[in-house]
């Protein structure tokens, strides 16, 4: 199964920049998409069905904000719109596909930099997410958690780590809390197959952070240490450019 991970930053607009052109190349058989900002009623999904994917959407209340989405071309068995959370279900955060004895949570983290409100919720949202996945990994221990975490999890995922570390998605709680994810049975599978620098996943507009690879490194594809021999690749695909982030992807041998 190749999977890719994908920050869209507005579904629409990626689609304008050559999306559904670069989805027909066949770059994976599932993408999981996170930032939408659409329902699916207001995207040409029509074309991206065309290229052999059944679309599955999980859009939040709010029009033109997050909102989460899977394409694939294997057929699950079983599809979960939501954690049954409130908030986070009204912010179309989290959807869940299970696909014969394996499970796949693609998540959309929220971003506590716009203030302190939401920093405070970020942290809210991440104990309650790393309940629902215990929960969940009693009965299915095979999980596959792909989605912008909003958290870059060490130094080396970070071009500067000493500038940045007061900003959110680098702050001490949350790498903690990265610690506490990965030590609770998850494998990071990029930095399990690559420990190299510089290597990232979402830059910044500004000061043309990207051509001089400025970058953070807060997309990621975890899976259980139970799928862990059946990682057969892991890497970032930095020169796909539809967005801010570009897609991370993984290949398990199913």
């Amino acid at each position: 199964m190749r999977i890719i991970s994908y920050n869209v930053n507005g579904i629409r607009s990626a689609i304008t920049k050559g999306f559904t052109e670069w989805l027909a190349t066949d770059p994976c058989d599932v993408i999981c998409l996170q930032e939408t900002k659409a329902h699916k009623d207001n995207v040409d999904f029509a074309s991206i069905e065309a290229l052999g994917y059944e679309t599955f959407w999980y859009s939040a209340e709010k029009k033109g904000y997050s909102g989460v989405a899977v394409f694939t071309k294997r057929k699950p068995d079983f599809v979960q719109y939501g954690n049954g959370i409130m908030q986070s279900d009204a912010e179309g955060r989290v959807i869940r596909l299970d696909f014969g004895d394996v499970t796949l949570v693609n998540a959309y983290f929220p971003s506590g930099s716009s203030g302190d409100i939401r920093q405070e919720y970020k942290y809210q949202w991440l104990e309650e997410f790393f309940e629902y996945i215990y929960e969940l990994k009693k009965t299915r221990p095979n999980l596959i958690i792909t989605g912008d975490y909003n958290i870059c999890h060490k130094p080396i995922d970070i071009h500067n780590p000493i500038s940045n570390k007061d900003s959110s998605g680098f702050l001490p709680d949350e790498r903690a809390w990265m610690d506490k994810w990965f030590d609770s049975g998850f494998v990071d599978t990029f930095r399990f197959i690559n420990p190299h620098p510089h290597q990232y996943s979402w830059w910044s507009y500004r000061a043309n952070a990207r051509a001089n690879n400025k970058g953070w490194r807060i997309d990621y594809i975890s899976i259980s240490k139970s799928l862990e021999g059946k990682l057969k690749d892991a890497t970032i695909y930095p020169d796909v450019k539809h967005s801010d982030h570009c897609p991370v992807y993984a290949e398990l041998d199913m």
